[in-house]
């Protein structure tokens, strides 16, 4: 089955009065569950995302492939300080990675961000999120929803569409984790931990229902308001024996200092969080420079290594020193400073694309200036990848218009192990990323001719 069969099969359904059928539907069922960033909903196209069997197993194989990477450089930098040098920790977070969270995995639930060019095959790999992944019960929502479309109504008959729930995946993560932790007699007490104001808060009341729906306890609570007293960690009345954590551990530190309740009670052992402290180290930028790095490849099988070159662009810390560039050796600075139209400096630990330069955006000036930056902070330089586009139809003015739009493709992962699940990004501007407001989700669905 060709894939821009099918696309083109659910594009002619879509009249004019079934497309605004479909939109109004959308945009109500979003209204209801808070599907809302400001006020733009999360999904804005009438369309989901589509992949064929063999396009997701490729996507599921490569992936594990590269996840086998990171995890030889995990298990390293936590033996190896020195190697843990290249993934430029804070010295806080030296600290707070030394801790053992009482079970194997620092991330058991994480996500990776691609660029994947579905007709060719083509997939490259450009972040991963292992500190905070969001998105998964966002993903089932909006899949529910798709499904209960008129248009889908019309496309069902020719073709056959599977969902990829992800919600499921990370209640056992975070299950597994805490009996390994050391309570597997009892159920957990989860709270979902975020700032209130977060825009993402509509999904910690997805996940909530669907916890207490599985017959967990589950409340949603802020860092503010936790007190960690005899030996418990408390929000009001409720013990928490699990934080299922939402919130980035830089800024809990940065607001809330290494004092923080939650920070004293993990450390205690009195609380289970997922993901742990030592997410840290695989969530920086770097992560990505380590497995590049020439130096680093004996710690690779010949497959991993394959991988590797094949799906992660050259990246590499920003530093005043001589590096390998595809087989030859560069003067680091001046290379980033005469190539800008091809490369990409992003902060080591940020998210929602703040700090991002794209060079082929930003004159030389702006260019000199962020290299700066970069020298005194820590930093990466990746090179600029293709990033694919597909048509997908937005109304405008009442009427169905096809617009380009470049497509994010973002593998939900568990355990550090395997893909299960995969979100997806659409944007019109090159930095795509939906909490920062320069794009739409899409539910992703494998579809097959019926």
């Amino acid at each position: 089955m060709s894939l821009r069969e099918a696309i083109e099969r659910y594009h002619d359904l879509l009249t004019d009065e079934l497309a605004a059928a479909s939109y109004h539907q959308l945009e109500e069922q979003q209204r209801r569950h808070g599907l809302f960033f400001g006020g733009r909903p999360l999904c804005s196209v009438l369309r989901p995302r589509f992949m064929t069997p063999e396009q997701y197993r490729f996507l599921q194989s490569r992936v594990n492939l590269l996840l086998r990477a990171f995890d030889k450089a995990y298990q390293a930098a936590v033996t190896d300080e020195g190697f843990r040098s290249q993934f430029g920790l804070l010295d806080w977070e030296e600290e707070l990675v030394r801790h053992s969270p009482g079970f194997r995995d620092p991330s058991p639930t994480s996500r990776v961000d691609t660029f994947f060019v579905t007709e060719r095959g083509g997939l490259r790999l450009t972040e991963y999120n292992a500190d905070t992944p969001a998105s998964p019960a966002y993903n089932d929502a909006l899949a529910e929803m798709s499904y209960g479309l008129p248009v889908m109504r019309e496309f069902l008959r020719h073709y056959e569409v599977r969902p990829l729930p992800a919600r499921h995946g990370v209640l056992h993560a975070l299950i597994d984790a805490y009996q390994q932790w050391g309570h597997s007699k009892e159920a957990p007490r989860i709270a979902i931990l975020d700032w209130r104001e977060v825009p993402s808060f509509s999904e910690f009341v997805l996940f909530a229902e669907y916890f207490k729906s599985q017959g967990i306890e589950c409340i949603i609570t802020d860092p503010r308001e936790v007190e960690y007293k005899n030996g418990r960690l408390v929000a009001g009345d409720f013990h928490i024996t699990l934080i299922y954590k939402r919130v980035l551990i830089s800024e809990l530190i940065e607001r809330g200092g290494m004092d923080h309740p939650v920070v004293r009670a993990v450390l205690d052992g009195a609380v289970c969080m997922v993901n742990p402290f030592r997410c840290k180290i695989l969530h920086k930028k770097a992560s990505l420079a380590v497995l590049y790095d020439k130096r680093n490849a004996n710690l690779f099988s010949a497959a991993e290594q394959e991988a590797i070159e094949a799906h992660i662009p050259w990246t590499c810390r920003v530093e005043n020193r001589h590096v390998h560039y595809h087989g030859e050796t560069i003067d680091l600075i001046p290379f980033i400073l005469e190539h800008r139209e091809n490369l990409v400096l992003k902060p080591n630990d940020e998210y929602g694309g703040k700090g991002v330069v794209l060079g082929w955006q930003i004159d030389a000036s702006g260019w000199e200036q962020t290299i700066l930056t970069a020298l005194s902070e820590p930093y990466i330089v990746q090179e600029r990848v293709a990033i694919p586009t597909e048509p997908y139809p937005i109304m405008i003015n009442g009427q169905v218009t096809f617009v380009d739009q470049m497509l994010d493709t973002n593998p939900l992962v568990f355990y550090g192990d395997y893909v299960d699940g995969c979100l997806s990004r659409l944007s019109s501007e090159a930095l795509l990323n939906v909490s920062a407001g320069t794009g739409s989700a899409a539910a992703t669905f494998i579809v097959e001719k019926r």
